[in-house]
């Protein structure tokens, strides 16, 4: 049998039964217990009573949601439509009341997350989608569990330069269906209206002027493969209507032809427009968004996921520089990428680093005169920060009642999670940004909170 590891956290008394027999129907179905600390990165089932507790038990376990956890209330009738979404708002990813015949659907649902994180830690997906944030975290779940166990057409959202093309080909790549075809991508932007037709239909012999040959288009290119129509909200209106006829009925006539030919593909479409707004306005049409829309996915901007920043920053260098290795990053350097906006997000990142590369020289790391006079901060941007900086998230503090001390504690435990988020998780390199040792830092992330209280469950 297949085992999944997998941590159990009780909330409910020690002599409540419930707790045993929830342990032991999980072993019997092939699920490996163990603690939150022995498994810090496996799905966690707590066991609760109370959604007060819950709530603070997922928060903890959850680590910002990098740790899904499965809260499980063993009482009836379980918990209230309420009490379920501020249990998925505290970070949970889903809760259920249990019950003895519901084993098989836990086990399953814990072997699915198992089995998606596997594929988001695989070199297949670190080599082309980089970023350990939990915001880009939770993002690839989706996106592996939309390519590997779904044949749903995809729409990704998002802005320019969030990596929608990386994200499709990466959906194609994991893709599991047999003999698959080709990946066939358009850019919907450069799509001649004239010639729409032909882009995607393809054309006979002579159909119009200049068709000198038979050409494929789009559709049979991508057939038993995946066609990706890049900022597919610049299709024109009657380019949608014939799209949504194929996309529905899987056939297709090539212009200046009366032949009927079948097509089979999976469908990714990407846009950075707003396609409710759009459908509101008449420019997209209402019956064709809910066709390419089965599952939507919003790729974040950067500035939801500084903690990618610099990993991505050095990836490019790495790439840009493949014989020279990656070169370290003066402290000065990093506060300006950090600092910095990115309105062409990653594709923006990426520029940079390129403009960096070429005026590093050596082995030594990046200093500020590698940063080109166009991309330095103006002597106006240069304020530092000071103690006006906090001044609104402490009155906020203030108002719902906290006290210096705690005020003092959330700081540094900001200043503490920030700084393991942008180190990539790496403490060593955090506890240097913070000026302590590494047994401070170490010390400090596990006095953050109390865990709940773990029981061992007997099989």
């Amino acid at each position: 049998m297949n085992m999944t590891r997998a941590s159990f956290v009780s909330q409910v008394d020690a002599d409540h039964r419930t707790a045993g027999m929830v342990g032991a129907a999980l072993t019997a179905g092939g699920i490996t217990l163990a603690t939150p600390q022995e498994a810090p990165d496996d799905p966690c089932v707590l066991l609760a009573d109370d959604v007060s507790a819950a709530c603070a038990a997922v928060r903890t376990l959850s680590r910002r949601g990098w740790r899904r956890v499965l809260a499980l209330f063993v009482d009836p009738p379980g918990p209230t439509p309420a009490d379920a979404w501020l249990l998925l708002a505290a970070g949970a990813a889903d809760v259920l009341a249990w019950e003895p015949d519901r084993a098989g659907d836990v086990v399953a649902k814990l072997r699915r997350w198992v089995q998606v994180d596997e594929l988001v830690d695989s070199p297949d997906v670190t080599a082309r989608l980089v970023g350990r944030s939990p915001v880009w975290r939770a993002t690839l779940r989706r996106v592996v569990e939309v390519a590997r166990f779904t044949a749903a057409p995809l729409l990704l959202t998002g802005e320019s330069g969030t990596g929608k093309e990386l994200v499709a080909r990466l959906v194609h790549e994991l893709d599991p269906r047999p003999a698959k075809g080709d990946l066939v991508v358009v850019d919907c932007t450069t799509v001649v209206p004239t010639l729409s037709g032909s882009e995607f239909f393809g054309h006979e012999r002579g159909a119009f002027t200049g068709a000198v040959s038979a050409r494929d288009g789009a559709f049979a290119l991508a057939n038993r493969g995946t066609l990706f129509l890049d900022e597919v909200g610049e299709l024109p209106v009657e380019l949608q209507s014939e799209l949504l006829r194929v996309v529905q009925e899987g056939t297709y006539k090539r212009v200046g032809s009366n032949t009927w030919h079948p097509t089979s593909f999976r469908l990714i479409c990407a846009t950075n427009r707003n396609l409710a707004e759009e459908q509101s306005a008449g420019r997209f049409r209402r019956d064709l968004y809910y066709r390419i829309a089965a599952a939507t996915i919003r790729l974040p901007p950067l500035r939801e996921r500084p903690g990618d920043m610099l990993p991505l920053f050095e990836y490019f260098l790495a790439e840009l520089r493949p014989q020279q290795g990656v070169p370290g990053l003066d402290p000065v350097v990093r506060e300006l990428l950090l600092a910095r906006g990115y309105p062409g997000n990653v594709r923006d990142l990426r520029q940079l680093a390129q403009r960096v590369s070429n005026r590093h020289v050596g082995t030594g790391p990046v200093t500020a005169g590698d940063i080109p006079e166009e991309d330095r901060p103006t002597a106006d941007t240069v304020t530092g920060w000071g103690a006006d900086d906090f001044d609104e998230p402490i009155r906020r503090g203030l108002n719902s009642g906290r006290g210096l001390r705690e005020l003092r504690e959330a700081a540094a435990d900001a200043a503490v999670r920030v700084a393991i988020e942008e180190a990539g998780g790496n403490l060593r390199q955090a506890a240097a940004r913070l000026g302590v040792t590494d047994r401070a830092l170490q010390m400090r992330r596990a006095g953050w909170r109390e865990e709940p209280t773990l029981a061992a469950v007997d099989g």
